[in-house]
């Protein structure tokens, strides 16, 4: 297998462990995804989407199905009513942090046949990923 062929096979293997985790909520693992990208506070529909690399439509019907377990709300802007906001409810940041909380601790176990010096290795690299990747969200509140 080349360099390509091993980083498909390792992110087989962090949705498996991912969604692992995520049905032990009785979340699939776009629920949570949403839950905890909205854990800290509200956030845009059109930002969520573009954070997400969903479409504003597939993300509405990721939404509506998780409204129904009333674990998200809709609301329109106090600064502009066509801009849509998704909150967690009460119940949804709850199960947020939680799943937030075992994903942070059970994920690395993909590592665990690494030794420790190639465990900090790895830490190190991915860290160094995510820093460098553009997942960072939109911050305004008040156009879409």
């Amino acid at each position: 297998m080349d360099y390509g062929d091993k980083l498909f096979w390792l992110s087989v293997v962090i949705q498996r462990k991912y969604a692992e985790i995520c049905a032990g909520f009785d979340l699939t693992p776009l629920q949570a995804t949403l839950l905890c990208a909205i854990r800290d506070g509200p956030r845009q529909m059109a930002d969520l989407a573009a954070s997400l690399g969903m479409t504003k439509n597939a993300l509405s019907q990721l939404v509506d199905r998780t409204a129904r377990r009333e674990l998200v709300s809709r609301a329109n802007s106090a600064q502009d009513r066509r801009v849509v906001m998704l909150s967690v409810t009460p119940t949804g940041k709850v199960l947020a942090e939680a799943v937030y909380a075992e994903v942070a601790k059970r994920l690395p176990e993909i590592a665990k046949s690494l030794d420790a010096d190639d465990q900090r290795d790895f830490e190190r690299v991915a860290t160094a990923i995510v820093d460098t990747s553009d997942l960072s969200a939109p911050t305004s509140h008040t156009s879409e």
